[in-house]
């Protein structure tokens, strides 16, 4: 039998937050062999190459969050290395509007959250100049973010993957590779689908998987990762030349999900979403989707009906709006009343890992935490992808703490 290769950290992952932190150490310390692990046929397969392909201003974190410091430098980053490495994006801003007087007070606070965040260039916009950016959109004001963009992720990811090879030959990038245990010793033995690699040290980045993986390295949760699927239409030809770029309405503070939105993406098509619906299994962006271990292991968690007697009404809208393009429609005609049947057509859908707490509230800042030699990126929800550099940044600083790494 074949003596497994050894490398100096295995990153269990192969999203966009698992290569930018790959990409970070291998920039920062070329000499070391990495591996990435990714248990699908191609990189950014999941959350990655599924969400909205919006680069994040940092307008709703709460300012002090890792969320809000590391979508804001993150920002930078990604844009600055989308221009070197001729990666699709456009800083095209967006509008958030407000249909009715009762959301004008949450319009200011959200500004007011931008400006302490860093934001430049926010300004509460009245309907004439809403007209002049948006032809299509009604409403009585809306704040202007002309920080905010589109970008192509699944790009950004495979470039990633490109520079940390070319910084150092002998690392790896191994698709099709499911982790399926690992034990601790002098070095740890990863147990895989294609056989057994050793590590001095390793770095999971499992999105959907993430709390399951700390489990199975003694890692003490107070939280558990819950599927939420979130359907998309797309606009059709007719209906792309009412939106422009990037259309959001105000959030409701109640409910944890931003609401539906109109986004313009990179390859020129539009599409409109998502809603939020609990999915029964982590990785079902079917309708139909089912799995009795994910779903078992979600309905047996307090925290789960915990989120869903708070949020019920909410969920049954959600649900309602799930399975009747009808009501969806409904939605969206609030900001674009000219909207209609013909100019949607269903599109994608994606899963976004949430990260709930035994009492049921959202966990909804980053979680990062070191054990034994590992360590987990618990929790990366959105703005995560747009932040994957500074999160790198991050995880690389905590591993020249715990790994001891030494600049060659």
């Amino acid at each position: 039998m074949p003596v497994p290769k050894v490398f100096d950290v295995i990153i269990v992952g192969g999203g966009i937050v698992g290569l930018a932190t790959a990409y970070k150490l291998q920039e920062k310390y070329p000499t070391l062999v990495l591996g990435v692990l990714e248990k699908e046929e191609k990189l950014a397969f999941h959350q990655t190459g599924r969400n909205s392909g919006v680069i994040h201003s940092g307008l709703y974190y709460r300012p002090g969050s890792y969320r809000a410091n590391n979508c804001v430098s993150g920002r930078k980053q990604i844009v600055a290395f989308a221009k070197q490495y001729g990666i699709d994006h456009d800083e095209c801003g967006k509008i958030v509007v407000a249909t009715h007087k009762e959301e004008l007070p949450r319009l200011e606070k959200i500004r007011e959250n931008g400006l302490k965040n860093g934001l430049e260039g926010l300004e509460i916009i009245d309907e004439k100049r809403i007209k002049e950016i948006e032809p299509y959109i009604e409403g009585i004001k809306a704040l202007w973010v002309p920080e905010a963009g589109i970008i192509d992720f699944k790009g950004v990811t495979n470039k990633l993957a490109e520079l940390v090879k070319e910084i150092n030959p002998a690392s790896e990038i191994i698709t099709s590779c499911e982790v399926k245990s690992f034990d601790k010793e002098e070095l740890t033995t990863i147990q895989t689908s294609l056989g057994s690699y050793k590590s001095r040290f390793m770095i999971f980045c499992g999105g959907l998987h993430s709390d399951r993986l700390a489990r199975k390295d003694k890692v003490d949760l107070d939280m558990r990762i819950v599927g939420f699927r979130g359907d998309y239409f797309d606009l059709t030809e007719v209906g792309m030349k009412k939106i422009k770029n990037l259309v959001y309405p105000v959030p409701n503070p109640e409910f944890p999900f931003l609401g539906v939105h109109f986004t313009r993406m990179t390859d020129g098509t539009t599409e409109c979403g998502p809603n939020a619906v609990f999915t029964f299994k982590r990785e079902g962006y079917g309708k139909t989707d089912f799995n009795l271990v994910d779903t078992i292991e979600a309905l047996l968690y307090k925290g789960t009906w915990k989120l869903f007697f708070k949020h019920w009404r909410f969920g049954l809208d959600e649900y309602k709006r799930a399975f009747s393009k009808r009501l969806f429609l409904k939605q969206l005609q609030g900001m674009c009343p000219s909207l209609s049947m013909e100019d949607i057509k269903p599109g994608r859908s994606g899963v976004r890992a949430m990260a709930l707490g035994d009492n049921g509230d959202v966990i909804d800042d980053f979680k990062i935490e070191y054990q034994d030699r590992s360590i987990h990126v618990l929790n990366a929800p959105s703005p995560a992808a747009t932040a994957c550099l500074a999160i790198g940044d991050e995880v690389m600083q905590m591993a020249e703490k715990h790994f001891a790494f030494h600049k060659e």
